[in-house]
């Protein structure tokens, strides 16, 4: 049975766990902590990481892309080779440019950390100029590239939340708040496998926070 190793905390992480639930595909998650890692499997000790009858696989766009051709059922990117890439276009944009970016503001939003004024500046630049770019490409109709719930929906109810809550928290304004954002996520919250993940990851993090103290 292929393994998905990792933490539930971690929205990459989640990301491969909803594709694999919405594909109803059999899988064994296996807790690993940063610096618990197998090096062997994920070189640069980041998660998540799967293990499949073929070996390991790491970089979660690899894995879901895998996933998808190994389980071709309920294909959660279309069968138009210029829709599917419409579908990982937005999945791209989104990680390379909302997360990412967002990311640098996550040690003082979520973590108890410091983040330099420089650093909230430069980002709050970036973001003001990528949020605008990516509603050009997001449709939310209602599902964030169309009709139908794919990849992309998969990486969108991980990373958003993250990007919205940590924007608020640092510059007093959800930078997402002009997109359709909350109701999109109130859609999403409706599936079985979206509401396994996110009750996951709370508990995960509880878990995360005692073993901190």
């Amino acid at each position: 049975m292929l393994k998905l190793c990792g933490f539930a905390a971690s929205n990459y992480y989640n990301k491969v766990k909803l594709a694999l639930l919405e594909k109803n595909v059999p899988f064994e998650e296996v807790l690993a902590w940063i610096g618990q890692t197998d090096l062997a499997a994920t070189p640069a000790g980041k998660v998540p990481y799967i293990i499949t009858e073929s070996g390991p696989l790491c970089e979660s766009e690899a894995i879901v892309d895998y996933v998808e051709a190994a389980y071709p059922q309920t294909p959660l990117l279309p069968l138009d080779p210029y829709q599917a890439a419409k579908v990982r276009e937005i999945v791209v944009f989104m990680e390379l440019y909302l997360e990412l970016t967002a990311r640098e503001l996550y040690p003082e939003a979520f973590f108890g950390g410091k983040v330099s004024d420089g650093v909230k500046d430069r980002q709050h630049k970036l973001l003001t100029r990528y949020v605008p770019a990516f509603a050009k490409l997001a449709k939310f109709s209602p599902y964030i590239a169309g009709d139908t719930f794919t990849l992309a929906d998969c990486a969108a109810a991980a990373h958003l939340p993250l990007v919205s809550s940590c924007t608020k928290i640092i510059y007093g304004t959800d930078l997402l708040a002009d997109l359709p954002v909350k109701d999109y996520l109130k859609t999403l919250s409706a599936r079985e496998s979206v509401q396994k993940v996110n009750a996951d990851r709370k508990a995960n993090l509880e878990l995360m926070a005692s073993r901190s103290k």
